[in-house]
This record gives structure tokens, sequence and C-alpha cells, in this order.
């Protein structure tokens, strides 16, 4: 995939530059030892213009993410939200992934960043996972202790256990991974949260050893705004197998249906679960064809 072409700019440190013609050091810990922050951002063309989702919360998850990490975060968040809007008209993108990422200056040493950079670029994505629903089996990677590393940050170096998951699924010929936590509980997708539908609720792993994702409490609350019932609980790969459907949600997923987890099959069909009506009421929320906003 083509990601920018000689006329696209993304957003440096407060200037905007020509992407082809940006350099970074070869020297800093970002790069070596995978020190470095970013988010995932969508923008939407609405009837009421370019919108970008949640703008406010993705940025504040970003300075929280910093933080959790020591880095310094020397920008201001309306400002940030700002800059975006103009990235998005300077690259004409209407419908856009738009992806922060704060990265450290040359130092090769194990210790807390002093200096740091922000860049923000943006690109044309459809649905990460794409919109058919998903064969997925269970990794034989977990997910990292959240002892070892901030899992509730979206550091860069986590997602090498990501990648890991991903490839060993792919090579199995399923679309993608699910992973456990350390205690055999579910955890989440390489890149999003699971949801899991049984007897008429909906069921999700608690906050702990998953990122909190943003999509994640989205959905939440439309649970709440729909009236279904929603409970936050440690899950085993049992339930998982014995439940009625399931589907994985992230702001480059957005929500994606799973058909099967290894070999079994959900016996529900996606177009009559729970799943399939959020996934409908959340497009309807990005794309502001109702005003969500009044009772959210």
């Amino acid at each position: 995939m083509q990601y920018f072409n000689s006329n696209t700019m993304l957003y440096l440190n407060g200037r905007f530059e020509k992407a082809a013609a940006t350099t970074t050091t070869l020297y800093g810990a970002s790069l070596h030892y995978g020190y470095a922050v970013f988010e995932g951002i969508r923008a939407y063309n609405t009837h009421n213009g370019t919108r970008i989702f949640k703008a406010r919360e993705h940025f504040e998850r970003l300075k929280r993410s910093a933080e959790l990490v020591h880095m310094p975060f020397p920008w201001d968040v309306n400002d940030l939200i700002k800059q975006t809007y103009k990235l998005l008209e300077l690259n004409n993108l209407k419908d856009a992934y738009i992806r922060p990422l704060i990265y450290c200056a040359p130092n090769m040493q194990l210790v807390a960043a002093k200096d740091v950079s922000i860049m923000i670029c943006a690109w044309e994505w459809e649905a990460y996972l794409g919109n058919e629903q998903l064969q997925v089996c269970i990794s034989g990677y977990e997910r990292p202790n959240p002892k070892s590393t901030p899992i509730q940050a979206k550091v860069s170096g986590n997602y090498v256990n990501s990648i890991l998951a991903t490839t060993e699924a792919k090579a199995k010929g399923f679309d993608e991974a699910l992973l456990l936590d350390g205690e055999g509980n579910i955890a989440e997708a390489p890149g999003a949260n699971i949801f899991i539908e049984k007897n008429g609720r909906l069921y999700t792993p608690p906050l702990g050893n998953i990122l909190a994702g943003i999509t994640r409490a989205t959905v939440i609350e439309l649970c709440h705004v729909l009236d279904i019932e929603i409970i936050e609980k440690h899950l085993s790969v049992t339930d998982l197998k014995h439940a009625d459907s399931a589907f994985f949600c992230g702001t480059a997923t957005e929500i994606a249906g799973i058909r099967s987890v290894e070999e079994y099959a959900f016996p529900i069909k996606w177009s009559e679960s729970i799943g399939a009506t959020l996934q409908r009421t959340y497009k309807c929320l990005v794309l502001e064809k109702q005003n969500y906003e009044v009772i959210i």
C-alpha cells in the first residue's frame, strides 16, 4: 500500500512539510528500542463536513501514553486538533486514517527521553480487517504482562507482540489472532478489543491486561443508549467457544464480525447479532447521521 506520494504533506514539530522530503535520525531510542508512542484516529466525511471522531479523546490518550513512559509532552491538545484538521485540508482528505507519533531525539542510553518530536500524517484507509466476517485463531503469543510495560499506553515497542500474533495467524490460514493474558483469560486481538454475545447479553474483558480502546468505550456507551446489557468480566476460551456471536472493535478496525474461532463457528447469523446492530449504530454515529452526542 502507498501511504504517501510526492505531494503528500505531514505535520512535523509545528510545520507542514512534504512527506517525501522529511528525514529522521538513525540514532534514536525510538528506532532502536521501540521507545515511541502513537495514536490511530479516523476522520469521516459527514453531511456536516469532515469530522475527526473523538479527536480530543485520542490526543489526550496520546498525552497519557507519553506520561506513562516518561516522555515529555510540550504540546497543546487543542492546537494539535486544529493542526490535524489543517493537515487533512492540505492533503484534500475527507475520509482518512490519522497517525500521530511522538519519537525521541538521538540517544542510545536506556533512560527517559528529554527531547522529543511529534509527527502527524494521514492517508485513506479502508477498515483494517476488511468488511467480511473473520476466521480467528487463539494465538500462541500472550499479551505482555501489565507489570512489565504500561499496557494502557500505545507504545510502539509493544506492537512487536501484535505483529508476531497476526503473522502466526495468517501463516495458519486465519484472518486474525486472539491473544490471551498470562492467566489464560481472553485479552484482545493484536489491534482491537473483543466483545462476545451470549443469551442476549454482551461481555468484554475488563481493563487491566488490555488497551483501553476508545472504540471499546464507544461501544459500551452505545450499549447503554440502546439498553443492551454489557458485562465486563474475565472470559475464558471456553466462554468464547460457547458464545452466540463475537466481534472485534477498534479505530482502524471499526466493528468487525467474527465468523469462527478455530473449529467453533458462531451459531447466530451476523445480521441477526447484537454486534451487527452496534456496527450499524456506530456507523451512524461516526457519520453524524443521528445526533448521538446529545445522549452519549
